[in-house]
């Protein structure tokens, strides 16, 4: 029934169309600006940047994790999920919570410490779920990030 597979080469469309996908339910999908060759570049080149997890549900492409190797100095190694996504009609059937266990696998595999993530506070049945799997919500903190031409200013 739901089967979880690491991605491969041959699912860069796939990717990018769940990038897209993801985008598009958080109403953000103008703002996606990678390619194909991107993803192929960047996480089955040789010096990946990330790795990914495909949720199948009955052989159809439900879902995705996209993660990749974090480091804090207070805990150590740890594991940064940067997207979690399960396609509308495969929702309520597990799929987001095999995916996070199916990372949280390769972390306890890895002896990582951790696995960190963010929600977007209008998510309630996402913040639901994870409040469910007993993860801690880090309220204090604010997510900062700096791009494009701000970016290039700093250099």
């Amino acid at each position: 029934m739901l089967n979880i597979r690491s991605a491969t080469i041959d699912d860069v469309p796939e990717l990018r169309q769940l990038i897209w996908e993801l985008a598009e339910y958080e109403s953000k999908a103008e703002l996606v600006r990678t390619t194909e060759a991107d993803i192929s570049r960047d996480g089955f080149g040789p010096h990946p940047e990330f790795r990914a997890l495909i949720a199948e549900w009955r052989g159809e492409t439900a879902g995705f994790a996209l993660f990749f190797n974090h480091y804090s100095t207070w805990t150590g190694a740890g594991l940064y999920l940067e997207d979690l996504f399960v396609r509308s009609d495969f929702r309520r059937k597990g799929i987001g919570q095999a995916l996070i266990s199916a990372v949280a696998r390769v972390a306890t595999q890895e002896n990582r410490t951790f696995l960190r993530w963010l929600v977007l506070e209008w998510n309630q049945p996402a913040i639901s779920m994870y409040g469910k799997l007993g993860a801690d919500f880090l309220d204090e903190w604010r997510t900062v990030s700096i791009a494009d031409d701000n970016l290039k200013k700093l250099t």
